[in-house]
């Protein structure tokens, strides 16, 4: 079953927001509309990347765009195959959603050679031919760690959860090295970490083992949601959920859920609203095809939410926290006045 579904989504991909009629006013070729784009992403697990994919669904339809969106699966030669059936395709631009840099250099090159523009999220292609957008990963990382040096001080244990060769993660670990180099008093004692169709799970059995082995730590830095929901399993079977504070990276209506309920060792997270930064890739991936300049880092700014004051303000879903919090909901980046919004 899963090899069908997979060879259907690799002859084709998911059609999503095809439409006849172009956008007055727009520029060609979305004066006359169905501009096909692919979105091929290396990660499909988990909440932030349903989210995503939502948002860019939903830009695609307001632009009239013939989305072709293509789910990498934590594979990266699935990843790089469906990046080829995206040019056979003939699409005029292409939003690269994560991956490994090493493989898929190469193949994003030779989208470019056939014409098509190419957008990247949190994966860095290292071509200066390819706007990056990005959630300000240092950001992340910085505000999350400030806000774990307000409430435990500046000497503290430290367990990290971490996986190399992710360009967000991999930036999120530079402002963790300088927040420790410029606080020597916080002792990373344990570092765990797995990115794979189960990452939650397997971070939880990784976190229980290192929980055990290390009884001094009090904060477990895990800057990706995912991450930080297997930290939070592990905790709460061990029941340390009072004795250990989780800061992270990301948020879902889930996670918003898992950090305000009673008891919860998650206490803060910060984020940028993951349909935001789907609905600025499509957008910067349609700029570039109607020929407009684009910066080549295209930044969404980040917000810290702790769990106190989600609680306070009765947030439990990230349409509420949209609403409470209209800067998380939106985001000047990659616009135009011709280009609606979702």
């Amino acid at each position: 079953m899963k090899s069908i579904l997979l060879a259907s989504v690799a002859l084709a991909g998911f059609a999503f927001g095809a439409h006849a009629a172009g956008i007055p006013g727009a520029p060609p070729p979305f004066d006359q509309g169905g501009v096909k784009i692919a979105l091929v992403s290396y990660l499909s697990a988990g909440d932030f990347f349903q989210a995503y994919q939502s948002g860019a669904e939903a830009q695609a339809k307001a632009l009239g765009i013939d989305l072709r969106v293509f789910p990498g699966r934590q594979d990266a030669s699935e990843e790089r195959a469906q990046i080829e059936q995206a040019i056979n395709l003939g699409v005029k631009g292409l939003v690269i959603d994560h991956g490994l840099p090493e493989s898929l250099k190469d193949v994003a090159q030779k989208a470019l050679d056939a014409g098509i523009k190419v957008v990247a999220f949190d994966v860095n292609l290292d071509n200066p031919k390819i706007p990056q957008v990005e959630q300000s990963d240092h950001e992340l990382s910085r505000l999350s760690l400030q806000q774990a040096i307000r409430e435990n001080g500046a000497s503290f244990k430290a367990g990290y959860v971490y996986v190399a060769g992710f360009a967000p993660l991999d930036r999120r670990d530079e402002t963790w090295r300088e927040i420790k180099a410029a606080n020597p008093g916080i002792a990373e004692v344990v570092r765990i970490g797995a990115v794979n169709d189960t990452t939650a799970a397997t971070v939880a059995d990784q976190a229980k083992a290192a929980l055990r082995a290390h009884p001094e730590i009090t904060v477990f830095f895990a800057p990706y949601d995912e991450f930080a929901r297997g930290v939070k399993l592990a905790l709460n079977e061990l029941e340390l959920a009072d004795k250990v504070k989780i800061y992270s990276a990301d948020v879902s209506t889930a996670d918003i859920g898992e950090i305000t309920e009673p008891g919860s060792p998650w206490v803060a997270t910060v984020a940028t609203n993951p349909a935001v930064v789907g609905a600025v890739s499509i957008r910067a991936a349609a700029l570039a095809v109607a020929g407009q300049d684009l910066p080549h880092d295209i930044v969404v700014a980040p917000t810290l939410l702790t769990q106190a004051a989600l609680r306070a303000a009765d947030i439990h879903t990230i349409e509420q926290l949209n609403a409470k919090l209209p800067a998380f909901g939106h985001s000047p980046a990659a616009t135009a006045a011709w280009i609606p919004q979702p």
